[in-house]
């Protein structure tokens, strides 16, 4: 079975067929998890949206009225569970600890020897920029462009269900977080397609 098929992945996945399974997983858990990344949930919180996102079409997969929509199903799925672990985590724990608040850093970590090094300073604060720059971005930007980041590349329909907005308007969007990307990183003195900063 051609694996672009994804109306035919999922009726067979829904006979049980393990090797449908395997392809409808690898074409859409960029996307599961390019969903949770995308509200801003902790490395945790994401696994279990992926998790449970995928546990929901296990259960569904045989009443899926439009099976060739399961993309679309999954981001949506994705995100109403990334709703229901947000409004779960919004209680606040206080504490007294600050020491327990501060990172522990190991000084003699291979991390900390890259650091460390002149060879990567650049590197590293040109990385430091364009990540800074792009979490300066709105939340529906970092949205976006995460989703679109996924490998394998969803589909508009499937980045349109995700975020609940019309598939015409993915592309103006993406055009206009980009260039507000691009003017961010400008306003750090990085400029090119390399990235390299002008001095």
């Amino acid at each position: 079975m051609r694996t672009d098929d994804v109306g035919g992945l999922v009726l067979a996945a829904a006979r049980g067929d393990a090797a449908s399974w395997r392809a409808l997983v690898e074409r859409f858990s960029g996307l599961v998890w390019s969903v949770a990344r995308g509200h801003g949930l902790a490395n945790a919180d994401a696994e279990e949206v992926y998790q449970t996102t995928w546990l929901r079409f296990a259960e569904h997969v045989g009443r899926l009225k439009e099976p060739e929509r399961a993309g679309a199903w999954l981001a949506t799925t994705a995100r109403h569970e990334c709703f229901r672990i947000s409004r779960a985590r919004t209680r606040v724990d206080l504490t007294d600890d600050l020491d327990g608040l501060a990172p522990q850093v190991d000084e003699h970590s291979p991390e900390a020897a890259v650091v460390a090094s002149e060879e990567t300073a650049d590197e590293l604060e040109l990385l430091r920029g364009l990540w800074e720059s792009f979490h300066e971005l709105p939340t529906r930007c970092l949205r976006l462009l995460r989703a679109l980041l996924a490998s394998p590349p969803p589909s508009y329909a499937e980045i349109a269900a995700a975020f609940e907005m019309p598939v015409g308007s993915i592309g103006p969007t993406r055009a206009r977080c980009l260039g507000r990307l691009r003017d961010l990183l400008a306003e750090r003195g990085i400029h090119g397609e390399a990235g390299h900063r002008r001095v």
